[in-house]
């Protein structure tokens, strides 16, 4: 025994071989924000944004992800703060999230609406890959069209280094894109005090490219244009207009002639009408690119219209897809008298038989309210309309129930009696 007692003895005092200690990085700590009752219930209910008037307390700089708590204290989940807009805070996860693993989330979001558009799009090589909110990536817009990306950021928090570099990094390795190109929204970088950028290339070596909707082509450079290029959330219904539209054909806010190519292949003549020359001559170079013949016309759509109405004009097809007459909800009154004028003179000049398509991109122009003004204007002009479909956007701008704003396009075919 007391032998043994030796032993331990001299194997307690051996040195023990010991592993070097890790040296951790200290996490870095996000800030929060606390939020009113009301803006706790609106996130409950589903929606991602807290209004400026619902933020209790926030000491937090500009485009920061934040920890987002109610009243009492009871974390919500994640947001990225924007200093300056009305909407100061936009979620992005009802979890936790670390700011170094913000990176490895904006790429599972982006590969997740990539999957959702291979599910759902085809008959195209262009389409929305990320629609902000309604992918979880609020602040973040990309399309395709064809071999080239046209990505526009929206937000701070999307506008981060980090940010930009986890995009535009997953959309080159995952689709290895001829080019990406940031296009640039003055007045949103103003808006959300932003420094100024150009609209340039940021990945790959070009800006232009030929993509096909519905077995129609179409010329697309990124750097010109409106938007991000194209008009790619009525690519659904140019194929439906296409299927009822007959005889002689007016497209009016025709912009690149997306509607009148497409009626170009049934009827026996399209006009195509928009105050914009450069939107015009793209239109030509797109109908040319066709094999259309097709009467283009720089004209503001009002006077014209009133003045064909005025003369009599007769088509068998017309197509109304006005922009945005709303912008903000006081805007309302004064977009539905435009839109009810548009439709009252475009109902004139139809003759029976005929097809009205007629379109609102006016997110605060409801579906009912839209319904009302084109009832109004047929009781006005005298004519009972059909209605042969009721649409929205195509299926890559999907709409979330619980966001209403992610729902914003109404077109509604008629037939004319």
């Amino acid at each position: 025994m007391p032998k043994m007692k030796q032993t331990l003895a001299r194997k307690a005092r051996a040195p023990r071989p010991t592993a070097p200690r890790a040296v951790l990085a200290p996490a870095v700590e996000i800030p929060e924000v606390r939020i009113s009752a009301r803006g706790a219930q609106r996130l409950k209910g589903g929606h991602v944004w807290v209004y400026r008037s619902d933020i209790d307390s926030a000491d937090v700089a500009a485009g920061a992800l934040v920890v987002v708590k109610d009243h009492r204290g009871k974390p919500l989940g994640t947001a990225l703060y924007s200093s300056s807009s009305q909407i100061a805070v936009r979620m992005i996860s009802p979890n936790a999230v670390a700011a170094e693993e913000l990176p490895a989330l904006l790429r599972e979001r982006i590969r997740a609406a990539i999957t959702y558009r291979k599910q759902v799009v085809e008959n195209t090589d262009a389409c929305r890959l990320v629609f902000s909110e309604a992918d979880f990536l609020p602040g973040l817009i990309l399309d395709r069209y064809n071999e080239v990306l046209c990505l526009q950021i929206l937000t701070q928090g999307m506008d981060s280094a980090v940010a930009r570099d986890a995009i535009v990094r997953t959309f080159a390795e995952d689709l290895r894109p001829a080019g990406i190109v940031e296009r640039v929204e003055p007045r949103v970088r103003e808006l959300e005090q932003l420094p100024p950028r150009p609209s340039q290339l940021v990945h790959g070596e070009t800006s232009a490219s030929i993509f096909t909707m519905n077995g129609v082509r179409f010329h697309f450079d990124g750097l010109t244009g409106q938007k991000t290029g194209g008009f790619l959330d009525q690519r659904e219904n140019y194929a439906v207009a296409e299927h009822y539209s007959h005889g002689e054909a007016l497209d009016v806010f025709c912009y690149q002639g997306g509607f009148a190519l497409h009626l170009a292949r049934r009827c026996t003549s399209v006009t195509g009408v928009d105050s914009s020359r450069p939107a015009l001559e793209v239109a030509e170079q797109n109908s040319q690119l066709n094999g259309h013949e097709i009467d283009w016309i720089e004209a503001n759509a009002f006077d014209l219209l009133k003045d064909y109405a005025g003369a009599n004009r007769q088509y068998d097809t017309i197509v109304l897809d006005p922009p945005a007459f709303a912008k903000s909800r006081r805007d309302l009154d004064a977009a539905l008298r435009g839109y009810k004028e548009l439709n009252l003179r475009a109902l004139k000049m139809l003759r029976l038989g005929g097809i009205l398509v007629t379109c609102s991109c006016s997110y605060h122009v409801d579906d009912t309210s839209f319904a009302e003004m084109l009832t109004a204007a047929a009781l006005d002009s005298r004519r009972t309309l059909r209605i042969l479909e009721k649409r929205g956007q195509a299926k890559d701008h999907p709409v979330l129930p619980t966001i209403p704003e992610t729902s914003y396009l109404k077109a509604t075919i008629c037939y004319v009696v």
